[in-house]
This record gives structure tokens, C-alpha cells and sequence, in this order.
């Protein structure tokens, strides 16, 4: 399997660093779930799935009232969205506990990431980004075409290469958007090798900008305990 990332030197993490959020990105098949749920394990921190959500609207999906072509495509888009809203607001919950977090999800849209950076800077916490990006088609369409015949199949993901095509059409490319400062990891996961070498890649990235953080933070605090020891003798001179 083929990573890029950045590496950096290390620094001592410190004590009550900031919880993260460890966002999932890529289309379906790419991987990301079984990622996802390595780093949940490793790093025993809650793992959200957006699909947990999405799989529990199947009976509101299927009502007799949304039946008709038009009424069923209009339900999807909004039970998808309410996953997405759901997922969200568990996330913050989560944060506020002072746990970190892998957030699985597509992430396909800007306005996914938006909202996942508002919700770091409201709970205090560090967003990364771990992009999975098949490169070799053939053993994606594998992957996508297995996952459709396997009696588990999920009733809202594509079955099929050609279902999954579909499915890239409709983001017209919205899909591949700058991530700006947010600390972006990149997977080939169609690449060689095992779940546990690719997790550890993503725990040593992981641990690279967390304590990148922690040093901000150790500075910050010793910039404002100097502060007060200066305004502190200044007062002495006054009196």
C-alpha cells in the first residue's frame, strides 16, 4: 500500500492535550471503514459511522407513503442529510466528554468538512483528514462487485461497478476539493500490505500533529505565564 504523508520530528506529548477528530474521506470501496475501525481499536476511542445512522432509516426509506420514484429520490437525499446532522451532533457530544474520535464518512462535499472544522474549533479539538484513494481500478472493482454479492449487502451503497460510476457522476467532482490547513493524510489502499502495517502509518501521522499541537499549546501557555509575571512586576513598581 502506497502512503504519503508528512514527517515531522517529535516532541514530549503532554498531559490533557486536545481530544481529535480523525475524519475518514473516500468513496465507497475505497477502504475506509476498515481503517477507520483499526484506529478506533488501537487508539480506544469512539469510532462513529455514518452508515450506523443511514442503516436505521431503511423502515422511513420503505414506507408505502414514499413508494413513488420521485417521493423515494427526495426521501434519500433528506434521511441522508439527517444522517449526516445525526452524526454531527454525536461527534460534539463525544469531544465534550474530552474523547477523541473517528468519524467514518464519505466526506464528499466542502460542506462536510466545514462543519467538521466548526465543530473543532467550538469543542477545542484537532481535525486531521485520512484520505483513502484506490489507484488500481481493477482490484477496486473487485472490491465493490464482492461487496454487492455478499448476502449483507448494504440497501444504500452501490452493488455494482457501474452503480458506483453512477453514483461519481452525480458529485460532478465535487468530491476533490482543498482540504486548506487541515492536516491531510493520503492511502493507496489497493496497494500491498496489511491493515495492521497501514494503521500503524496513520497512528505514527496521528501522533506527529498531535503533538505538533501540544508544543503550540506548551508555548502559548508559557507566553501567557510570562505575561502575568511581567504585568505582576509591573504592579510591584507602581505601588
Amino acid at each position: 500500500m502506497e502512503i504519503r504523508r508528512e514527517t515531522k520530528k517529535k516532541e514530549e506529548k503532554p498531559a490533557g492535550a486536545s481530544p481529535l477528530i480523525l475524519a475518514m474521506k473516500g468513496h465507497p470501496g475505497a477502504g475506509k471503514s476498515t481503517i477507520a475501525r483499526a484506529l478506533a481499536s488501537s487508539l480506544r476511542c469512539p469510532l462513529l459511522d455514518k452508515d450506523d445512522i443511514r442503516d436505521s432509516t431503511i423502515a422511513i426509506q420503505r414506507h408505502p407513503l414514499f413508494t413513488s420514484s420521485s417521493a423515494s429520490a427526495a426521501v434519500a437525499v433528506l434521511l441522508n442529510d439527517l444522517s449526516y446532522e445525526a452524526l454531527w451532533r454525536l461527534a460534539s457530544t463525544q469531544l465534550r466528554l474530552g474523547l477523541s474520535i473517528v468519524v467514518d464518512s464519505p466526506l464528499s462535499r466542502p460542506a462536510h468538512l466545514d462543519r467538521l472544522r466548526h465543530i473543532a474549533a467550538a469543542e477545542g479539538a484537532r481535525l486531521l483528514v485520512i484520505e483513502c484513494r484506490p489507484k488500481d481500478e481493477e482490484e477496486w472493482r473487485r472490491r465493490i462487485e464482492r461487496r454487492g454479492a455478499a448476502d449483507d449487502a448494504s440497501w444504500h451503497k452501490p452493488c455494482s461497478w457501474k452503480d458506483l460510476q453512477r453514483l461519481l457522476e452525480g458529485y460532478g467532482g465535487c468530491t476533490e476539493y482543498d482540504v486548506g490547513d487541515v492536516p491531510k493524510l493520503v492511502l493507496d489502499t489497493t496497494a500491498t500490505a496489511e491493515v495492521g502495517e497501514i494503521a500503524s502509518s496513520v497512528l505514527e501521522f496521528v501522533e506527529t500533529h498531535r503533538d505538533r499541537t501540544a508544543l503550540k499549546l506548551r508555548r502559548r501557555r508559557r507566553l501567557q505565564t510570562q505575561r502575568l509575571k511581567f504585568l505582576g512586576t509591573e504592579i510591584q513598581g507602581f505601588n
